[in-house]
């Protein structure tokens, strides 16, 4: 049957084997020892936390690797992920023990030579090309690793069932029985997933809440920036992100991703305006661009990347009503520089700013930081963590800040000039 009668969705039937006796399930095993006990008795696995050496992957991971912990990354073909976990792997098989990487894709030879490439040695990392679950749980017993990598979960099959590898049914029972080894073991494991063209992680959507933590990687083909964000994370922030810069020795580490993103910022151009914007527990100052120009078209372009299209245009209407911009027939664009996407209600009156600087063809000034959320009334709402926005500004040279109006003590020891507004008009006043 390919269309569901409960729900109307297309092929979303799973075929069940139904077994009178399951011997070879790993997951089965049955133990008469397990009772309920306080929650103050339990150890916290907190101070346990494997560094991988990698300060951007630790730092989305929530400080390190939990004990135990089933994480899901996933991404675009040839963004980095294996990349990523190899260069991990590899530091800490040196520090913490064993670190076993099962690869369903590749071959020895061929993970030999991305690893010559990269530099990652290592005599503790075991590389274990197979597919099959029940060849592959023997294995795990005896190396007894402290990491396990699979690379990846669509290509694992368990000969339990009939369908064939990276079918829904497969994917959900091999995850389930490694989260299985996972907890049991205290084994903390890392699992590749294959995206869809969508770039939702391929599979059932129970895979995602099965796991402890998911990753994301992404990054655009013609940038070298690459950027891993936490999209589920139970052992820390949600949203934090990491940046990493592709080079011909693997992925590098980038400190201070904002001064890199505004590396290349224009001066004195108008439709430029730089935004702060908060990732996790990071704030990120990003530049966004604006173009906007006549057009001969019945119906205008806007063409948004970066950002929310529909909250871009939202904003445009916005303009038009509150500001009296007439934007009915230019062709707009819009665009972050860097290949970063954000999705923060706080750079809403950046997004407004870049919008009318190149529609009046007035640049803003460049040591100039703008932050707000946007109201239907043209109003500029409060931001969060404002403190942090205008401390990483003053760090990076700016001088002068546009913001919503805030309680005066937060601002006291903030080095930076200050223009408080209350209405988009009111900023571009201001800031034209």
């Amino acid at each position: 049957m390919g269309r569901c009668p409960e729900c109307g969705e297309w092929n979303t039937f799973v075929e069940e084997r139904e077994d009178a006796e399951d011997k070879t399930r790993w997951s089965g095993e049955k133990s008469g020892a397990v009772k309920p006990i306080p929650i103050s008795e339990i150890e916290s696995c907190y101070e346990k936390k494997l560094i991988s050496g990698i300060a951007e992957f630790d730092r989305v991971l929530g400080g390190g690797i939990v004990p135990g912990s089933l994480i899901l990354i996933g991404g675009d073909p040839g963004i980095g992920k294996s990349t990523l976990l190899l260069q991990a792997s590899a530091k800490v098989s040196k520090d913490a023990g064993v670190v076993l990487y099962i690869s369903g894709e590749e071959s020895g030879s061929q993970i030999r030579l991305r690893s010559d490439r990269l530099g990652s040695f290592s005599d503790r990392l075991l590389i274990l090309s197979e597919t099959c679950l029940e060849d592959i749980i023997p294995h795990i017993k005896k190396v007894n690793p402290s990491l396990i990598v699979v690379d990846s979960i669509q290509t694992i099959y368990t000969t339990q069932l009939q369908s064939a590898p990276g079918s829904i049914s497969q994917v959900r029972e091999v995850s389930f029985q490694l989260m299985q080894i996972s907890k049991k073991t205290g084994v903390a494991t890392f699992l590749i997933g294959h995206v869809t063209k969508d770039g939702a992680i391929a599979g059932p959507r129970v895979l995602e809440h099965m796991v402890d933590t998911v990753l994301y990687f992404e990054g655009d083909r013609g940038h070298t920036f690459r950027v891993l964000r936490a999209i589920k994370n139970r052992f820390g922030s949600v949203n934090e992100i990491g940046v990493f810069e592709m080079k011909n020795n693997g992925l590098e580490e980038v400190t201070n991703p904002s001064e890199l993103f505004l590396s290349e910022m224009p001066i004195n151009i108008s439709g430029s305006v730089v935004v702060s914007s908060i990732e996790g527990t990071r704030p990120i100052l990003v530049e966004l661009q604006a173009l906007v120009s006549y057009s001969n078209l019945n119906m205008p372009r806007r063409m948004v990347t970066g950002v929310d299209s529909n909250r871009a245009s939202l904003l445009i209407a916005i303009l038009e009503k509150r500001v009296g911009l007439h934007l009915q027939g230019e062709d707009i664009f819009v665009n972050v520089a860097g290949g970063v996407r954000i999705d923060e209600p706080a750079v809403d009156l950046g997004i407004v700013s870049a919008i009318a600087s190149s529609f009046k063809d007035k640049p803003v000034d460049a040591k100039t930081v703008v932050v707000g959320e946007v109201g239907l009334a043209g109003e500029v709402r409060g931001v969060t963590h404002i403190d942090k926005r205008l401390t990483e500004a003053s760090k990076l040279g700016f001088t002068r800040c546009i913001i919503p109006k805030v309680k005066k003590d937060i601002l006291r020891d903030i080095k930076i000039e200050i223009i408080e507004v209350s209405s988009v008009g009111e900023a571009l006043e201001v800031l034209l």
